[in-house]
């Protein structure tokens, strides 16, 4: 059994026979951290073991649901034991150090019970990653959907977009980076609904509700014969190869060097030079994207 009252990084708490996780960094926008990650597994874990639970409910503190993974080298230190361990440098190590990401983030796929995104302000890179693997993402209308580092910084580690949006939707956002709203991020298929902002938690309450009137070794069924027919289709073939990509996606010209600005001039000059030629990097799905000359879209014709 975990102890959830030694967990730093995120809340855990069981009620009314749901977990609800809440990423708890809301000062770094909710960062994905490895330390972060690794109570993410263990929590997730819990609530499985946890014969309570019908459901695990992950959202985000603070002002989003996560704005992706953490570029502070610090957050991958470990203790000095004497032992000579991976650095990331190499096709190699770097593969082994997104595989061990990807291993906890992947916990919300192998569960057994259900888990239910539930997504308000950014949920952007890593912060997409994770939202993908639940079992259903809801959202709120004006959420931010994307990943922005696709510009310059690598391939996404892990891969799920395909699955959910399809192979042309999933090209247009990850090879500009653009970012759509939540609205429009259910019209794609990242999520299955948006809902107004004052209605999100409501409505996941209630469909955690639902859940909880349903046997859990029933859901588990459920839910896991369909991601065994996602298996068939090479879902998770798929997510060793995308950590290998990303990790030659690494040795590009362009990753090598925002590597190198970012220990220069920092994360938001970095991140602000980056994006700044993409305007307000939003993509419309419904209807011409018109933009003005400083590459914001202009309001939809009627």
């Amino acid at each position: 059994m975990t102890d959830v009252s030694t967990y730093k990084y995120i809340l855990y708490e069981v009620d009314r026979n749901r977990a609800c996780i809440t990423l708890n960094r809301p000062k770094q926008r909710n960062a994905l951290s490895l330390a972060l990650v690794e109570e993410l597994q263990a929590a997730l874990w819990e609530a499985d073991d946890d014969q309570s639970v019908h459901c695990v409910i992950l959202r985000g503190a603070g002002l989003g649901f996560s704005a992706g993974y953490d570029l502070a080298p610090a957050h991958l230190s470990r203790p000095d034991d004497g032992v000579k361990r991976r650095t990331g440098r190499g096709i190699d190590s770097d593969t082994w150090m997104l595989e061990r990401f990807q291993r906890c983030m992947r916990t919300l796929w192998e569960m057994h019970k259900p888990s239910i995104a539930q997504i308000h302000g950014h949920c952007l890179a890593g912060g997409t990653d994770l939202a993908l693997y639940c079992d259903i993402v809801i959202v709120a209308d004006d959420a931010v959907i994307g990943f922005p580092p696709l510009r310059n910084m690598g391939a996404p580690p892990n891969h799920m977009w395909l699955y959910h949006c399809g192979p042309q939707w999933t090209k247009r956002l990850l090879l500009t980076g653009d970012s759509v709203s939540g609205e429009d991020a259910a019209r794609i298929g990242f999520a299955m609904k948006s809902v107004p902002p004052e209605y999100l938690d409501s409505e996941v309450q209630g469909l955690a509700d639902r859940f909880a009137l349903v046997d859990s070794d029933l859901l588990s069924a459920n839910k896991r014969v369909v991601n065994l027919g996602m298996e068939l289709m090479g879902a998770q073939t798929l997510q060793r190869l995308a950590a290998e990509n990303d990790a030659k996606a690494h040795t590009t010209r362009a990753a090598r060097q925002v590597y190198k600005d970012l220990a220069n001039n920092g994360v938001k000059q970095t991140i602000s030079a980056r994006d700044a030629p993409f305007g307000d990097g939003r993509a419309r799905v419904i209807g011409p994207e018109r933009r003005d000359a400083d590459g914001r879209l202009l309001p939809p014709l009627d």
